[in-house]
């Protein structure tokens, strides 16, 4: 077996643990039985080695066979260990919120509390969220739209800590817990009390979210809605002030993830960067390098929020995997990101549904994509190479998400395969013509315009998209969606996929 093939084994024996302990609590004597027979299975066959060479012997059978037994022992050995390692890594982060001295004031009545504004405060319609750093907790604190606060202000804080809410809809309590944030504080009395200087990383960052400030105001100076709130979107990852109506919109035509900074639309991003790349004569590598340049320049304009970092992160080691390595490399470079990124925050598997679905669609586009892309190959008849890419790695990146989205919001886009088709041919140059047009629109009005012509005309088109395959009857409402009914689903996939890859892979690859 392999190096990468253990390495492999290993990763998902790591996951297994986290799945299991994060779902059902394991009891510690199951713990210890597996971890005794890890270490079992790792040192029998060097316990036993005298033992083998005689039965090799006895029965004429070649050494070379109960060698390879013994490896195989051998890891399973350590897949169980990995298994263990996980199971007490979610332990580990339970223990953490257990013990969190911020929570423990929780429904206790008034506090008084100093700390550092954490991250760019997140702005609403009416009321603006602020993530506050207390010590080594974070609270998040809802209050009115004025004053203004910036990131690292000090502030002083004069409220109720209170246990985030669950209701029948939604869990905020778990959202939250993947971020590490366990108390919130709605509407207290804030004091500014100065300004952290901080590291010479967070100056770096306090520079990122004031050009990302200038270019969002850039936008709303320049445009009007509904077209500054889709380049909000696409360019800087906002849609906090996106209307109900336009919302519900891009949820039934499939598209509200072009519109929000997500593990999916970095993914496909991604994928179609380095497809548009390669189709102007540019190598793998060089395409590649390029669109992971553009992947992080992006993130780093949306203010490297964590979801942001952590689609980005995923999206580079899918290009990476792509450019250098072949199916089964890439599926095992995914998975080892996936594994490291879980050593840090276990959380993330099952609170963060951005973290699942970019998982999904890596996996889609790495073992779904060949077939599609052959299949629509044949369809134009070789013709037509770049629509053919576009069409295979949407329809791949959706078919594998789109259980998980429909178990999550409870709709399902019937029109979405054709709305990505539609529209993510011209999200490259929206994209391009975008990121010019705000950065000159802070400079001169006049210099904006000029770009914001294509620009508008290209939302313009976006927009009636969207409003054309928006009727009600595009996208079918599936509420209390179960886990069989996405396991199901899944099984299916796997099957389909299966077949499609021995029916087709000499063909394709």
């Amino acid at each position: 077996m392999s190096p990468s093939k253990i390495l492999f084994f290993l990763c998902l024996s790591f996951v297994a643990g986290i799945f299991l302990e994060s779902m059902t609590k394991i009891p510690q004597i199951f713990i210890w039985g597996f971890l005794l027979l890890g270490v079992l299975a790792i040192f029998f066959p060097v316990i036993a080695g005298n033992e083998v060479t005689k039965q090799s012997r006895e029965h004429r059978l070649p050494r070379r066979l109960w060698a390879s037994r013994n490896d195989e022992l051998i890891i399973l050995g350590f897949c169980l260990l990995f298994l263990i390692i996980g199971v007490i890594r979610v332990q580990i982060s339970d223990f953490n919120v257990a013990n969190d001295k911020l929570a423990e004031l929780n429904g206790r009545g008034q506090v008084v509390l100093t700390g550092v504004i954490s991250d760019e405060p997140d702005v609403r319609d009416t009321s603006q969220k602020i993530k506050v750093k207390v010590g080594n907790s974070t609270i998040l604190v809802t209050t009115g739209l004025y004053p203004e606060y910036k990131y690292l202000d000090r502030i002083k804080l004069t409220g109720k800590l209170e246990t985030p809410i669950v209701t029948d809809d939604f869990n905020y309590k778990n959202y939250l817990l993947k971020d590490h944030i366990y108390s919130v504080m709605n509407f207290a009395k804030i004091e500014i009390i100065g300004k952290v200087g901080g590291s010479s990383l967070s100056k770096v960052y306090s520079g990122i979210l004031f050009l990302k400030q200038k270019l969002n105001q850039s936008i709303q100076d320049n445009s009007l809605p509904p077209h500054s709130l889709i380049l909000e979107g696409i360019i800087l990852g906002n849609n906090k002030n996106m209307t109900q109506d336009l919302r519900q919109k891009l949820s039934n035509t499939g598209l509200r993830f072009l519109t929000a900074i997500s593990g999916v639309h970095v993914i496909i991003l991604s994928a179609i960067l380095v497809s548009f790349l390669m189709s102007l004569r540019l190598g793998r590598i060089q395409a590649g390098s390029l669109s992971l340049i553009f992947i992080w320049l992006y993130v780093a304009l949306t203010g490297f929020t964590a979801s942001g970092i952590r689609a980005a992160t995923m999206g580079s080691i899918f290009i990476l995997a792509g450019v250098f390595g072949r199916q089964n490399t890439s599926s095992r470079t995914i998975v080892l990101a996936a594994s490291l990124m879980l050593l840090q925050n276990p959380l993330l598997l099952i609170y963060d549904v951005g973290f699942q679905l970019s998982f999904l669609a890596c996996l889609g586009i790495i073992y779904l994509k060949p077939a599609v892309n052959y299949l629509f190959g044949k369809l134009f008849m070789g013709k037509l190479k770049e629509l053919t890419d576009l069409i295979s790695v949407t329809l791949s990146a959706q078919i594998f998400t789109l259980p998980l989205m429909v178990y999550n919001f409870g709709v399902m886009p019937l029109v979405g395969p054709i709305t990505s088709i539609l529209i993510l041919p011209v999200m490259p140059e929206i994209l391009a013509f975008g990121f010019i047009f705000s950065i000159l629109g802070a400079f001169s009005k006049i210099l904006g315009w000029i770009f914001y012509v294509p620009c508008w005309i290209l939302i313009t088109y976006f927009l009636k998209v969207v409003d054309f395959f928006s009727q009600p009857q595009m996208a079918k409402p599936i509420p209390n969606i179960s886990w069989t009914w996405v396991l199901t689903s899944y099984l299916a996939i796997a099957i389909g996929t299966w077949f499609l890859n021995n029916r087709y892979s000499r063909k394709y690859v």
